[in-house]
């Protein structure tokens, strides 16, 4: 009795350490420096990042450690980020004012400025080939989606013009119907799903080879896109609506499930707003005043700091990014979810997910919870570049055809 008191101590503390498990030999780590470990093994995709939409509101230099924002070259090292998707965001505004497709073309030019200024840290990413490439080379990869199809204009020849450019997914729409389809967030649903000029613009994506990416669109749009689609979709940032009952902007148990049959795949995003049902809703009373006010960049910052501390409204947690992911697995299996953080395009953040050096947190999560090896390697990239991949074989075929 009296030895089992002695160690009692060192066993608590013991116990309260990460688990561990045998490597090599005698050799052991924790799960913390195992889901460190694997950031650094396996190839990581995030679908989303809006890096240009920062550095136009200001600049900073990202080949090193940033003041702000959540992106930039030594952090993405840290954390393991090997295919930030760079994404060019075009607003809604434009539909009215004009000028859309100029400014894809400005954040465009943006991005290749990284890759030609800093050739040892980035590279354009064009396919799937190249993402592997620049990853055995040590390079972060700089592949481009176009957050709002806007700039398509209403000439479909565009879409040739913007694949040339780069881009390799388009996001339909955004906040608001566009000459497309109808957005989630907009309640005037225009078209009452897509356009006509939509539906061929998805077929027009099929034939080139550019993802569909159903994030922002309205839930008939969705259903629509899924009738019409050849090639698998994708949602590049998007959340369970299980968690935040009522907000269309992130999908519902049966369009994940419609989604999974297509053989596409949601790419969670980490935005508190979008994981956490108590921030969300607490939070659509913020941005509805915010939305009515003509507030400054600066003005908003400080509205919403403080409507968070007199509202009491939640900040997530991590564990709450990894609760989607389990939602998705359960419901259609490992095959269908991977990582489309937001980054640097949402205002807050889980603890634990505060930027792009974090994302060893996530893995140490999941390897908790039972995930394998194998398994993270599908979340964190393997199931997005089978996507990728159908959409390019798809769009040979319907080439060849032609």
């Amino acid at each position: 009795m009296k030895s089992i008191l002695i160690l009692l101590p060192f066993l608590l503390i013991f116990s309260c350490q990460s688990p561990v498990q045998q490597v090599q030999g005698d050799e052991y780590e924790t799960t913390t420096e195992k889901a460190k470990r694997l950031s650094k093994e396996f190839m990581l995709i995030d679908t989303h990042i809006d890096v240009p939409y920062r550095l136009v509101e200001e600049w900073e230099d990202i080949s090193k450690r940033t003041e702000k924002g959540h992106f930039d070259y030594d952090r993405a090292r840290k954390g393991g980020l090997d295919v930030p998707f760079m994404s060019i965001y075009v607003g809604a505004s434009h539909q009215e004012t004009g000028g859309a497709k100029e400014k894809a073309d400005e954040l465009i030019d943006m991005v290749y400025g990284f890759a030609q200024k800093w050739p040892d840290k980035y590279a354009m990413a064009f396919s799937v080939a190249d993402v592997k490439d620049q990853f055995a080379k040590g390079l972060v990869s700089l592949p481009m989606g176009m957050e709002n199809g806007a700039p398509i204009e209403n000439d479909i020849q565009n879409l040739k013009y913007f694949y040339d450019r780069g881009i390799r997914y388009i996001t339909l729409c955004h906040s608001r119907w566009n000459l497309l389809c109808d957005s989630s967030y907009d309640p005037d649903k225009h078209w009452n799903g897509l356009s006509p000029f939509g539906k061929e613009v998805v077929k027009e994506m099929n034939r080139l080879g550019i993802l569909v990416d159903i994030s922002h669109v309205s839930d008939s749009t969705f259903y629509q896109v899924v009738e019409i689609t050849k090639a698998p979709l994708v949602a590049t940032h998007s959340s369970c609506r299980h968690y935040t009952p009522g907000f269309e902007r992130n999908m519902s148990d049966d369009m994940i499930r419609k989604l999974a049959e297509n053989g596409g795949v949601i790419q969670i995003n980490f935005g508190t707003y979008f994981i956490n049902g108590v921030h969300q809703k607490k939070m659509s009373k913020a941005w509805d005043n915010i939305d009515r006010s003509n507030m400054t960049s600066e003005e908003r910052t400080a509205y919403i700091k403080n409507y968070i501390q007199e509202n009491d409204v939640p900040m997530g947690h991590v564990e709450e990014v990894a609760d989607h992911i389990d939602h998705v697995v359960e419901l259609v299996g490992i095959d269908h979810v991977g990582i489309g953080s937001d980054y640097d395009g949402v205002s807050n953040l889980p603890e634990g997910l505060n930027d792009v050096s974090m994302y060893p947190n996530l893995i140490r999560v999941l390897l908790e919870r039972g995930y394998t090896e194998d398994d993270i390697r599908k979340i964190w990239s393997d199931n997005f570049l089978r996507v990728w991949k159908q959409a390019e074989e798809v769009a040979g075929k319907l080439q060849n055809k032609a």
